[in-house]
């Protein structure tokens, strides 16, 4: 069989990888400790459910316009104005399978073959693979674990070229959970409209969010993408032929979510700090492991380079299959991020679980090394 060319272009997910790895470990009775998955542990919120099990007894389980129903575009607007004090209309929101199809729609309705695109590492894989896929470059501006991997407005300006289309920024990053101030954001759309546009910015600028992190929803599948009406329209046509509409039942959940108290939200993510500050103390008990606190997100990016070198592996990917095949532990290899040397650790889960995965992951390094463990000691 013969495949598109364009297939060769692409690299398989390192994140959903390691998930595949993992679960087929579980399948076979392994206690595995996963702390590569990329999703929250926490239940979706009651009241998000509820309004779901009242769709189906409503038979709310038609097709819905491809841009999802009005209700849920005017909730995303809202949660928008609430949350930062920007207005959007229905006709600006599309409704998207997650954030990745928000993304991708993005992608190939606005980036052609010639076009670049600047954006920066350590990156979530799908960012480089989605532009290539549209035709376009990818154009990587290395962030620095020194800063904690901050997204810097010079540097960002700096790899802009006739050829540049658009710079696509993720903040809160993953894999590093870096994040870009509002002072650098504005210099960033100061410098793209001087340089390439003529307009106001805002009329050039696409946000993609999901409803998967901050809800607890990732299996639910629900994202969107806030821009001009026009490139909205163009997204509704493009996704009128790939998928239409999301789910029905999930978006009368995804309206609950936003609409709905944020409590749930809250308590997440005061759980997420004290497990961030946690396992980064926990982790860093063996002064060979390295680690910024992130500002964002729910993952740690450790520097394992000492490691690497005390334990003979020669790289993070070595390194990570053989603490899933001996020590049961899932982590993610940096070298899937554009970031030799590091490794993802995700820290949503449960504090018990946590301690257990650093300590496999503490005796394991001793064993590799020949040094003791630096595993908390438990009576």
């Amino acid at each position: 069989m013969s495949f598109a060319a364009r297939m060769r272009q692409i690299t398989p997910s390192a994140t959903l990888k390691v998930t595949a790895e993992a679960d087929r470990m579980r399948r076979q009775g392994i206690d595995v400790v996963d702390l590569g998955a990329g999703e929250p542990d926490f239940p979706t919120p009651e009241h998000v459910k509820a309004a779901a099990r009242l769709a189906i007894d409503q038979n709310f389980t038609k097709y819905t316009p491809a841009a999802g129903v009005v209700e849920l575009r005017q909730a995303i607007c809202q949660r928008y104005q609430t949350d930062y004090g920007v207005t959007y209309k229905p006709e600006e929101v599309i409704v998207t399978a997650g954030g990745k199809q928000a993304l991708y729609n993005t992608a190939l309705v606005l980036f052609d073959h010639g076009d670049e695109v600047v954006t920066h590492a350590p990156y979530w894989p799908t960012i480089p693979e989605q532009i290539k896929l549209a035709g376009a470059e990818p154009v990587v501006v290395q962030t620095s674990p020194e800063d904690a991997f901050a997204i810097h407005a010079e540097a960002m300006i700096a790899a802009i070229t006739p050829r540049t289309k658009a710079i696509l920024i993720n903040s809160p990053s993953n894999p590093a959970g870096a994040l870009i101030s509002e002072q650098g954001m504005a210099a960033i759309a100061d410098e793209a409209a001087r340089r390439i546009l003529v307009d106001k910015l805002r009329d050039r600028a696409v946000l993609c969010s999901a409803a998967s992190k901050a809800y607890a929803m990732t299996g639910w599948r629900c994202g969107w993408a806030i821009g001009p009406a026009p490139f909205i329209s163009q997204c509704n046509s493009l996704q009128g032929h790939a998928t239409s509409n999301v789910n029905s039942i999930t978006q009368k959940a995804a309206i609950a979510a936003l609409a709905g108290p944020q409590d749930d939200v809250t308590k997440m993510l005061d759980e997420y700090r004290r497990r961030r500050d946690a396992v980064h103390s926990w982790l860093t008990a063996d002064p060979r492991i390295t680690c910024v606190k992130p500002r964002g997100a729910f993952y740690l990016f450790p520097y394992v380079a000492d490691v690497l070198e005390a334990t003979g592996f020669v790289s993070t990917n070595a390194f990570a299959e053989a603490l899933l095949s001996d020590a049961h532990v899932a982590l993610t290899a940096g070298e899937g991020f554009d970031a030799p040397g590091f490794v993802r650790l995700s820290y949503a889960t449960s504090l018990d679980r946590l301690r257990e995965g650093v300590d496999r992951i503490h005796d394991f390094v001793a064993r590799r090394s020949g040094q003791p463990s630096h595993a908390a000691s438990r009576s």
